[in-house]
């Protein structure tokens, strides 16, 4: 691949803030790539771990990666940032606390602007600061200010946000092979940081301004989160007229024209359940269509407890005793350990804080803080009811002959 930085300016010190679950697998590829990497997390867990060439995180092939820039001495971690040529920012961006759960939720920046205001006794004249949290549009402006806040001087630097797009499961893969975008406070940032993500990544790097890069990240989620919310809801609409909403969407999709997707328990994970709001945050009254579907999508969860609930309220009357509940699935997505965000989690939870008996049953995870874990054949025999949650290959197959089956996920269907 052709470089186009000028060759006096081409970067060989790399500062990655943050060693979550972008920031861990941005560093250890970039050091394999042959750039010296410096990671800064504020965990001495993770730090240590990673010094030792181990992953505090699940991800297929990270631990290769890891093992292999450590050995090379491309990749070292601590608590503290280090002179750089390009720092990239992959910290978390949660929501502030709310008291009253009828409120959207409000994007917190923090992390952020800590991250900025670390850096800046390190940043000089020539240097790179790409942003990659997914960040409310107008963010990657703000670090540019905290760092001219701090008495850096902002106009020999590139500052720019770069938006990750990577599927948990697949990241080290999709870090190198998706298309990317690339928005500068500058034109000239602009092109400097792409020509940067050049040097490693194989798809299409594009570049524009940073605020149109901020709310691609976001409109990308928002737009799947919309989809599936048609879907969801339709799921629910079904029910209630008795009609079988996979067989509905199957004969619906043979338009041309038409493509509903699959409807589950809910949306989660840290993209498409938590970035629409970031867009409804900064245009409540415009932003309608987005508060809705993320509304309908955070009430399919709701529903699906109240579904199992009064099934195990009606079958506790036939058997004289408590119904045992086998739920099936506890992480966002199928084949994956991420639980962040997951309406399986939580589904799993409120049925246990409303006294039912549960058991879960979870392939990609070994033990769990709160919830019971069980062996998929010891839940099924014990089982009155499986209420299928999330749609692991493990469980494509299963004989439930005998048990009441609420299935979320389209699991059993075909």
């Amino acid at each position: 691949m052709t470089n186009s930085i000028p060759m006096a300016s081409i970067p060989t010190r790399v500062c990655v803030v943050g060693l979550g679950y972008i920031g861990l697998p941005t560093a250890s590829l970039l050091a394999c790539s042959g750039y010296v990497v410096h990671g800064v997390d504020v965990s001495e867990r993770i730090v240590n771990a990673i010094n030792q060439g181990e992953i505090p995180i699940d991800e297929p092939d990270l631990d290769s990666f890891v093992t292999a820039a450590v050995s090379r001495g491309n990749l070292k971690a601590s608590l503290k940032p280090e002179s750089s040529d390009v720092f990239i920012l992959c910290v978390p961006t949660p929501f502030h606390p709310s008291s009253n759960p009828a409120d959207p939720p409000k994007p917190n920046v923090d992390y952020v602007v800590s991250a900025a205001k670390a850096i800046a006794p390190y940043v000089k004249a020539g240097d790179m600061v790409i942003l990659e949290s997914t960040s409310p549009v107008g963010t990657t402006l703000l670090v540019q200010k905290t760092l001219a806040d701090a008495g850096v001087d902002i106009t020999g630097l590139s500052i720019a946000y770069c938006p990750e797009r990577v599927l948990p499961g697949k990241i080290m893969t999709e870090l190198v092979l998706n298309d990317r975008i690339i928005g500068g406070v500058t034109s000239e940032a602009t092109e400097r940081v792409k020509s940067f993500y050049e040097t490693f990544v194989k798809g299409t790097v594009f570049g524009t301004d940073c605020k149109t890069a901020e709310m691609a990240k976001l409109v990308e989620n928002s737009f799947r989160d919309v989809n599936i919310a048609f879907a969801n809801e339709l799921s629910m609409l079904c029910a209630e007229e008795g009609i079988n909403v996979w067989e509905l969407i199957e004969l619906a999709n043979r338009h041309p024209r038409v493509k509903i997707l699959q409807p589950g328990a809910g949306v989660g994970g840290h993209c498409i359940a938590v970035d629409p709001w970031f867009i409804v945050d900064q245009n409540p009254e415009l932003a309608r269509i987005i508060r809705t579907a993320r509304e309908v999508n955070d009430s399919k969860q709701k529903w699906v407890t109240h579904q199992i609930l009064s099934e195990a309220n009606s079958m506790d009357a036939k058997l004289g005793r408590k119904a045992n509940v086998a739920c099936l699935g506890l992480a966002f997505k199928p084949d994956i350990a991420d639980l962040r965000e997951s309406p399986a989690l939580e589904i799993v939870h409120e049925l246990m804080e409303h006294g039912c008996n549960v058991v879960a049953v979870e392939p990609n995870i070994d033990t769990h803080s709160s919830i019971p874990l069980a062996q998929l054949s010891e839940a099924l025999d014990h089982s009155d009811i499986v209420a299928v949650l999330v749609k692991h290959r493990q469980f494509k197959g299963l004989d439930t002959t005998g048990k009441r089956v609420l299935d979320y996920c389209g699991l059993l269907v075909g």
